[in-house]
């Protein structure tokens, strides 16, 4: 019952927090450390990019000569234009050409690269023509892990790629997934957001950046449903944010027989870390939420908060189910009684 768990509210050194949830407390609530949940949530929005790509160190280009002149330094006999396949970009952001040496093009997009190219030709070749183009190496990738049609890594076009971008280049997520998570992994940072809400809002398709990695999960966050509901289960989240009221609803709602409906609780737990750092919050490490569903205020405020992952949703049991099992059981003892005194008779 709800006072097996509550009555240690009055207790002179309690070991767990309670707190009666009312419309006016769930403002404050509303503020206090968010529990049971998975990196940072303060995914980055969307900003613009350069549409062209930009040669790094790793990248490989392949070089193009064409010159039509007769016993040309650059070309073999019979042809008027020569390949440089597969040059890599070393440390230095450089790459080796014969008869020029060393030509610094890091940091320079394709036909940047050609024309430095090309005026360097020029006092040895001038009726050279340069053509470059450019294979971006792997630390001017995205890395796609899991949750689409096809993983793998995915060069960037363009410095002005996408979250978006690069799932519809994997295949898109497939149907099925429950609730399907998006995770953004950039350097030690975690970024995640729930792939309606990403869809949903343009300004949540951000900006990607060389060695990103995204990962792509059915959400895993779930709640335990207990006590005297129609269903005792772990449950996941079927969206982003859970009321209290939509938690019982998932559970089942409240046993008609066994509930009490002024006995909703809500047990969860908080760091040692969330008790030091948060200026409104527990006072314990422990917290127990109770509902009073019998009236307007505590349905009103069941509607607003939200139920964290990890959580235990607990219908506790009525009263009068407890004096229906005790009378059940004197009235079996009385028949019982009944049954022995005919029978001695």
């Amino acid at each position: 019952m709800q006072s097996e768990i509550t009555n240690e509210k009055a207790s002179e050194d309690p070991t767990f927090q309670v707190v009666e949830v009312t419309r006016s407390n769930i403002p404050d609530l509303l503020n206090w450390p968010k529990t049971g949940r998975h990196g940072h949530y303060h995914w980055p929005n969307t900003s613009e990019g350069v549409n062209s790509s930009t040669i790094r160190s790793g990248d490989r280009v392949t070089i193009t000569i064409w010159d039509s002149q007769d016993h040309s330094l650059i070309t073999n006999p019979g042809q008027n234009y020569t390949v440089i396949d597969n040059v890599e970009v070393d440390g230095g952001g450089s790459i080796f050409l014969p008869y020029v040496n060393k030509v610094r093009v890091r940091g320079l997009t394709a036909d940047g690269a050609r024309k430095k190219i090309q005026s360097r030709l020029d006092p040895i070749v001038p009726s050279a023509q340069v053509q470059v183009s450019l294979r971006q190496g792997r630390d001017h990738a995205v890395d796609v892990v899991g949750g689409v049609a096809k993983p793998g890594s995915y060069p960037m076009p363009s410095r002005n790629y996408k979250v978006l971008n690069v799932l519809a280049d994997a295949g898109g997520i497939p149907p099925g997934l429950r609730n399907p998570r998006v995770r953004l992994l950039r350097g030690s940072k975690t970024y995640e957001i729930s792939s309606e809400l990403l869809l949903a809002d343009g300004s949540k398709n951000a900006l990607l950046h060389p060695r990103d990695t995204i990962v792509v999960e059915q959400d895993d966050r779930s709640f335990v449903a207990f006590g005297a509901s129609g269903k005792e289960d772990l449950i996941y989240f079927p969206k982003d944010h859970l009321t209290a009221l939509e938690a019982m609803s998932l559970m089942g709602g409240l046993s008609d027989t066994r509930a009490d409906p002024k006995g909703v609780l809500i047990l969860r737990e908080y760091s040692a870390e969330d008790l030091s750092t948060a200026t409104v919050g527990p006072t314990l490490q422990q917290v127990v939420f109770t509902f009073d569903l019998t009236d307007a205020d505590g349905l009103f405020a069941a509607r607003k908060f939200e139920v964290s992952p990890g959580d235990t949703v607990l219908a506790t049991e009525s009263p009068v189910n407890n004096l229906r099992t005790i009378f059940s059981l004197f009235g079996s003892v009385l028949g019982l009684s009944a049954q022995s005194a005919a029978l001695s008779r």
